[in-house]
């Protein structure tokens, strides 16, 4: 059965199936709702039940959605089943971004490289085999599905289109008992196929031309950042932007090249790695503890945070604290998967 379900304040209402989560329903309709894990744990399409109660939940985290939250009439979209007509309240959204969704498409891809380029990242290609493009905005994410199983993976574009090259980048982390991750670095081949379905996410640029950049990014977080600088590159935007990212050792950096030849292309913009774990001629520390020494004010920058969840949760409260507005902050939180319940493995985008 169907049921409407209308969102506030924006007015857009959508027709949800029972067997389809909100969220999902919303996508292939063409409406961008703010969201990011869609597995019910990070909490960035949290809403509010305005009219109608015949909800019901697929499995989620507490930490997302507390059962005090659930009992006053908070939802995850993207865990959320609806069971009659209901009316929701968007907490946190863009009204020109839910307008603007790109339709979901299901395709099949070629792998065409996997290269190493540092010790558990992976600069994976694939180029589609059907013709045509697959529309996305740099910074979105495709569901790719794990081979011999039911279950996907989500991953973020480095690249800006697949529209001349037929082509999509990723970069992802390398974990142990990782469910696609394991797979790609020990199984996956040149030549094999993957299944895809996407675009999804709002990890994308905002047109606010007269705001500074910050961008903080960590491990695998720097997929969508490098989609949003090289889309910049790519259309001549240049407002003052700083690209913070953090790693360990310097084994752990990657495209420093590309990201010193955009220095050169974007005239302002500046690229600051930080180690936390070595010595050397750079910045040294957390990158939420480099951010936080190397800017006292940053009142009306638009910033995007994309890495593991414990340095997104660190660097959120830290920019508001140094001025960015809360609705300026927009991040991308990876979350954790683990074949074996492990809740310390992460499965990076």
């Amino acid at each position: 059965m169907k049921h409407v379900v209308r969102f506030e304040p924006v007015g857009i209402e959508i027709e949800v199936d029972e067997d389809q989560t909100i969220l999902r329903a919303a996508a292939e309709q063409g409406v961008m709702l703010m969201h990011g894990c869609k597995e019910g744990q990070c909490a960035s399409c949290k809403s509010f039940v305005l009219d109608g109660e015949d909800i019901d939940l697929d499995r989620y985290s507490t930490f997302a959605l507390p059962e005090y939250e659930l009992d006053e009439g908070y939802t995850l979209l993207c865990r959320a089943h609806a069971f009659e007509d209901l009316t929701i309240e968007l907490l946190n959204y863009d009204e020109e971004m839910i307008r603007s969704g790109l339709p979901i498409q299901e395709r099949t891809a070629e792998v065409v490289a996997i290269t190493p380029v540092t010790h558990d990242l992976r600069h994976l290609v694939l180029k589609l085999d059907d013709a045509g493009e697959l529309k996305f905005f740099p910074g979105q994410y495709v569901d790719i599905a794990v081979p011999d199983g039911d279950q996907t993976r989500s991953f973020s574009m480095a690249n800006t289109s697949s529209r001349e090259s037929g082509q999509l980048e990723f970069v992802i982390k390398v974990y142990p008992g990782g469910v696609f991750s394991e797979f790609l670095d020990q199984r996956l081949q040149v030549g094999d196929s993957l299944e895809l379905t996407g675009p999804f996410g709002v990890f994308t640029l905002r047109d606010n031309l007269d705001a500074r950049l910050v961008f903080l990014g960590g491990g695998a977080g720097l997929a969508p950042i490098l989609a949003l600088l090289r889309s910049m590159a790519e259309r001549g935007i240049d407002r003052p932007t700083t690209f913070y990212y953090g790693a360990r050792t310097q084994r752990d950096l990657c495209f420093e090249d590309e990201l010193r030849a955009l220095e050169e292309r974007l005239p302002r913009f500046r690229y600051v790695p930080a180690l936390s774990d070595a010595e050397w001629d750079g910045e040294s520390g957390l990158i939420t503890d480099v951010v936080k020494r190397l800017e006292p004010n940053l009142a009306g920058a638009d910033a995007y945070v994309c890495g593991p969840p414990p340095m997104v949760e660190a660097a959120i409260p830290l920019l508001e604290r140094l001025g960015v507005a809360t609705k300026h902050i927009y991040y991308d939180k990876f979350t954790t998967t683990g074949d074996a319940g492990d809740s310390k493995v992460l499965e990076a985008r």
